[in-house]
């Protein structure tokens, strides 16, 4: 099986799974916790090297583990199925506990979109997208800025997209095994737009929960392209996702 299917299959039963939902003894639940604890984590440490610090990193890492518990009393029994819908739930609480502290100060947000539209503008002029470094000079841009600017808009979008996830396991009851099979083969359908460098950064952030700058590492490119491929990736998955 390859890396579509897989990372398909996995999402499509934790969606069919979720809804059975038995109930832990307290034993149970704090021996749960224990073992999941480590995916907390590297999730934690994954964002963290993304929001420059908007949450203290125990703060999140309760928040984290709040989702795990959650994830615990709607999932059931944890199966090999788990780890992918813990992470998204997980994943999902500390993005809305960032939300709702409105971790991006209005200038920052404000800046943000200025520099969107002129990434736009800089395209429509070019005719195609443009390099990082015709970015940087045509907007003068640092690379301390430009790094900035990615890392903020791959937040804002990473939150977007995991919405889009999150919508497809809020049923209340187990969906049949017709409806699992759509969600997996949506999920398929959007990976295989996605080329292979795509893919593998999607894997390696949502499958192995790795940060940019490991992503980076792994692929022997910089940062700032590992953002450029996480967005465009996210946006063509967001797409097809939301079509389906």
């Amino acid at each position: 099986m390859g890396y579509v299917e897989e990372f398909a299959e996995s999402y499509a039963e934790s969606y069919g799974e979720h809804g059975a939902a038995p109930l832990h003894s307290v034993a149970d639940e704090q021996k749960h916790l224990l073992a999941y604890a480590p995916l907390v984590k590297r999730i934690v440490r994954q964002l963290n090297s993304q929001i420059a610090g908007a949450i203290d990193r125990d703060d999140m890492e309760q928040i984290g583990l709040m989702g795990l518990l959650e994830a615990l009393r709607r999932y059931g029994e944890p199966d090999a199925a788990f780890g992918s819908y813990a992470s998204l739930r997980v994943r999902g609480a500390i993005l809305d506990e960032l939300r709702r502290q409105d971790w991006r100060p209005r200038a920052v947000r404000q800046q943000s979109h200025k520099l969107r539209d002129a990434v736009r503008a800089l395209t429509r002029k070019l005719g195609r997208e443009p390099s990082e470094q015709e970015i940087m000079s045509g907007l003068a841009l640092t690379p301390e800025a430009y790094q900035a600017y990615l890392l903020d808009e791959n937040a804002e979008l990473i939150a977007s997209f995991d919405d889009v996830l999150q919508e497809s396991l809020s049923s209340d009851s187990a969906p049949s095994p017709e409806e699992q099979l759509v969600v997996r083969r949506s999920l398929e359908q959007a990976l295989r737009g996605l080329d292979e460098r795509e893919q593998r950064v999607v894997q390696m952030y949502y499958e192995f929960e790795l940060s940019y700058k490991e992503i980076a590492a792994v692929l022997d490119l910089t940062d700032a392209r590992v953002c450029q491929l996480n967005k465009a990736a996210l946006n063509k998955m967001k797409a097809v996702l939301q079509g389906a």
